[in-house]
C-alpha cells in the first residue's frame, strides 16, 4: 500500500507517493531525483546519506519518508554556492568524493549551530562520516577556515 505525501525538500513542496516502510533516502534518490545523497552502509554507521531535517544533521537511511513530513529537508543540492563548499575545494578535503556530500552537509550545520565550535567539537561532529581515502584533517581544515571567517565577518 502506498501513500501519498507532501514534503519540504530545499525550500520547495514536492509531493510524492512511498510505502510507509521506504526511508528518505531511497525517496530522495529513487523518486525525486535528489542523488547527491549517497547510499554508503544504510544502517547510520557511515554518514554518506547526511541531510538536513529543520537545520541539523540526520542520516536519511535510519528515517522514514513518512516521517519527514512537516519538516524542512535540506540535501546536498540545497546547499549551492556555499562557503563551505569552497572551502572543501580550497582545501582539497575530498579524494573520490563520495562521502563528500555527507561531510558538507555536516560541516554546513555546525558552522550554523556553532559558529564559535573550537576543536573538540569540530572533532566530535566529524566522527559521525567516515570515509576511507583520505584523512580528515583536510576536512577539519575546511570547516576551520568557515568559522574563522564567520567569526571574522561577525565583528
Amino acid at each position: 500500500m502506498k501513500v501519498t505525501v507532501e514534503l519540504t525538500i530545499n525550500n520547495e513542496t514536492k509531493s510524492v507517493h512511498v510505502r510507509p516502510a521506504d526511508t528518505l533516502l531511497n525517496t530522495l534518490r529513487d523518486e525525486l531525483g535528489l542523488t547527491g545523497t549517497k547510499p554508503g552502509c544504510e544502517n547510520g554507521d557511515c554518514g554518506a546519506c547526511t541531510i538536513l531535517v529543520d537545520g541539523r544533521p540526520m542520516k536519511s537511511c535510519l528515517m522514514l519518508t513518512v516521517e519527514a513530513v512537516g519538516h524542512h529537508i535540506t540535501t546536498i543540492e540545497g546547499l549551492k554556492d556555499t562557503p563551505i563548499q569552497q572551502a572543501f575545494i580550497e582545501k582539497f578535503a575530498f579524494q573520490c568524493g563520495y562521502c563528500t556530500s555527507g561531510f558538507l552537509m555536516n560541516c554546513y550545520a555546525l558552522a550554523e549551530l556553532h559558529p564559535n565550535a573550537d576543536d573538540y567539537q569540530i572533532k566530535n561532529w566529524l566522527q559521525s562520516n567516515i570515509c576511507r581515502c583520505t584523512g580528515y584533517e583536510e576536512i577539519k581544515e575546511a570547516i576551520t577556515s568557515v568559522l574563522e571567517a564567520k567569526r571574522d565577518a561577525s565583528g
